[in-house]
């Protein structure tokens, strides 16, 4: 079973030699293995069961080691590092021929991120080479948000996980890539479109759900838990003759319906704080007696966009299994 701490002596040492740790960041828990080293990707690919068309994202300390591996920052590109790393953004960049084609899955650009975690930071100024860190968990379940998270599904294939305690944002970087040095938004995530066009006027939004990603984290069925959501308005489906409260579990934003089965985002209607509890609340109900797990989207402005993205992706896995 991993061993939970914060040696980073220890977690350097298995890093130099191809192994995979679990480390923290302020969106959600990695696995991250040397992302210069083809057999560590390959082993993420593996633990994960991920599938190899499907990118990782390149995890570093300071702009300087990111000019290393990429050939060109666009200038949009360097006022949003400027202004957002460390943080929540992952920028694709075109990377430099040394960069394994199994880390991009063999497009042109690489993902790359400067998370905002003092921990993970101490220990990426500690390597000369960037981690390969994907969230750690089982391709396409609930990404974690605590040690305790990525010790239940993968502890015991991988031999540490680096303690940061839980995670502050709780979903996953927003990506932004670039077309004609024209910032487009791949994957919605911690930072929002405003954030974004704050700091470079106007972008688009390309949300990829296919099976042919450009960038990590865009499949289309993902996020799921281990039983089926589905997306309602839960005013009208609560109060339909079809609702049995005794097997079904039931997601809200803010509204407490006094059901034996209910995780409340946030009492005070907080979009930050649903982003906050929202993978914990697709866990919630994997180990009680229901059969299904209804809920709602959220106000579809700021982080809300970005929680609506990861409940769709929840819910597609259910909705394709029952057209199968």
């Amino acid at each position: 079973m991993a061993e939970i701490g914060k040696n980073l002596k220890r977690v350097k040492e298995l890093l130099d030699l191809g192994e995979l740790v679990a480390i923290p960041t302020e969106t959600v828990y990695g696995l991250a293995g040397g992302a210069l080293m083809e057999e560590a990707i390959l082993k993420v690919f593996k633990v994960k069961n991920r599938p190899s068309f499907d990118p990782l994202i390149a995890h570093t300390d300071h702009l300087d080691k990111v000019k290393g591996f990429v050939k060109d920052i666009p200038d949009k590109a360097q006022m949003l590092a400027d202004a957002y790393w460390p943080g929540a953004l992952t920028l694709l960049l075109p990377k430099k021929e040394h960069v394994p084609d199994v880390l991009t899955s063999g497009l042109p650009d690489v993902a790359v991120r400067i998370p905002n975690h003092p921990i993970t930071l101490e220990l990426l100024s500690l390597l000369s080479y960037p981690l390969a860190a994907p969230s750690a968990n089982p391709f396409g379940y609930v990404s974690p948000t605590s040690p305790q998270h990525v010790a239940d599904k993968l502890g015991d294939r991988i031999p540490y996980i680096l303690d940061g305690g839980r995670c502050e944002i709780g979903v996953e970087s927003t990506i932004v890539g670039f077309e004609n040095e024209d910032p487009i938004i791949y994957r919605l995530g911690g930072l929002t479109v405003e954030d974004i066009e704050n700091v470079c006027g106007p972008v688009q939004v390309k949300i990829n759900q296919s099976s042919n990603p450009k960038a990590p984290g865009m499949i289309k069925s993902h996020y799921a838990p281990n039983k089926p959501i589905i997306i309602v308005e839960l005013e009208k489906s609560l109060t339909s003759n079809d609702f049995d409260r005794d097997s079904t579990g039931v997601i809200s934003f803010c509204k407490n319906y006094q059901l034996p089965y209910q995780f409340v985002l946030s009492d005070q209607g907080n979009i930050e704080q649903a982003a906050y509890h929202l993978f914990t609340a697709l866990r919630y109900f994997d180990d009680l007696p229901v059969n299904k797990i209804l809920v709602e989207l959220m106000p579809n402005i700021g982080l809300g966009r970005a929680i609506n993205d990861r409940l769709g992706r929840a819910s597609s896995k259910y909705l394709s299994e029952k057209m199968n």
